[in-house]
């Protein structure tokens, strides 16, 4: 197991994104198939590199696109000293508008990126609450929705405080924007957690007491906490979790508390970064979320030097997952 001990906060952060999109970018290949298709494309271990994928290797897809937009929002709301809730659902936004959506103020530099103009099977969910106008909430939801495109983009949002507590709180009320769902935006409030612990040091286990404390107060939270407590009994017992078992016991991570426990048992199981990120996208289920989650997770307690390289240089957007992670670093003194 990689040593998070030398780690840098800086490189943390870095790698922390640049993990989250190669797994996103291994997981875009085969988010649709079943595990017996996946198999029978490339052999009996599953996928074990990048494939093609909207026509190229290293695609990634909506996830990284939208924790991007996340990172941006709060890097301005960090800068301007402005509501963070704000600054994310203007940048989501400007998303919106590289999916095609109606014209918006430019702002940030992410928008004047071309390869981020491309639709990458963004969520259904995403695109109709943001298209839609109106600003949801925790206290007044604007749908009922737990798909895991609120999880997906949150692991930003563990650079804005030192405090466990005003981190689940603001990832809850991003993610409650497009999801309003409990399990839809407290599983952001546990990525969120989880990933600053991380940063600090912590071990996953560890992490996960924290953000399991967190969960608890607040209403709604009984559905993620058994499928968290049950990724983390399945995850430290030693034993290699298969396709089948991933999806028998946590299913296939199209919901937020699937996602963000299936991330967590491929975290905890895995031997290496490389490892839990082709842990986490080999199953029948939603491969780019679960796999870009688990890189979130791996590498903000392993850093950039876990990668393997040969899937770095071919990482679409390596360089602006980069240059803003770096923007961050400096706004956020990491």
């Amino acid at each position: 197991m990689t040593s998070r001990g030398s780690t840098s906060a800086r490189d943390a952060l870095r790698a922390c994104l640049l993990a989250g999109a190669v797994g996103d970018a291994l997981g875009g290949s085969i988010e649709f198939d079943r595990i017996d298709r996946i198999r029978g494309r490339f052999g009996p271990s599953g996928l074990t590199d990048y494939a093609p994928a909207y026509g190229r290797l290293g695609a990634i897809t909506d996830d990284t696109q939208m924790t991007l937009f996340t990172l941006e929002g709060l890097v301005l709301a960090r800068r301007r000293g402005s509501d963070p809730v704000h600054e994310v659902r203007v940048a989501y936004g400007r998303w919106l508008r590289t999916q095609g959506g109606p014209e918006v103020a430019a702002d940030g530099w992410l928008l004047d990126v071309p390869e981020l103009h491309q639709t990458r099977a963004p969520g259904n969910t995403c695109l109709t609450a943001l298209r839609s106008g109106l600003l949801g909430t925790v206290e007044a939801p604007i749908n009922d929705s737990k798909g895991c495109g609120a999880v997906m983009r949150a692991a930003p949002v563990a650079l804005w405080s030192e405090r466990p507590d005003e981190v689940f709180a603001l990832a809850a009320a991003t993610g409650a924007l497009t999801h309003g769902h409990p399990s839809g935006y407290l599983s952001a409030g546990v990525l969120a957690v989880l990933v600053q612990q991380l940063w600090q040091g912590a071990e996953l286990t560890g992490a996960i007491d924290v953000a399991r404390d967190e969960l608890q107060r607040w209403e709604g939270h009984e559905e993620q906490l058994v499928l968290l407590d049950l990724a983390a009994e399945m995850g430290t017992r030693g034993v290699r979790p298969t396709p089948e078992v991933i999806e028998t016991a946590l299913g296939g991570g199209w919901v937020g508390e699937e996602a963000l426990a299936i991330a967590v048992l491929t975290a905890l199981a895995a031997e290496t970064l490389a490892d839990g990120l082709l842990l986490a996208v080999n199953h029948s289920g939603d491969s780019d979320s679960t796999g870009a989650l688990c890189g979130n997770l791996l590498g903000a307690r392993d850093g950039a030097g876990a990668l393997p390289a040969h899937w770095l240089e071919s990482l679409e957007l390596a360089d602006v997952i980069g240059r803003l992670a770096d923007e961050a670093g400096e706004v956020f003194g990491r």
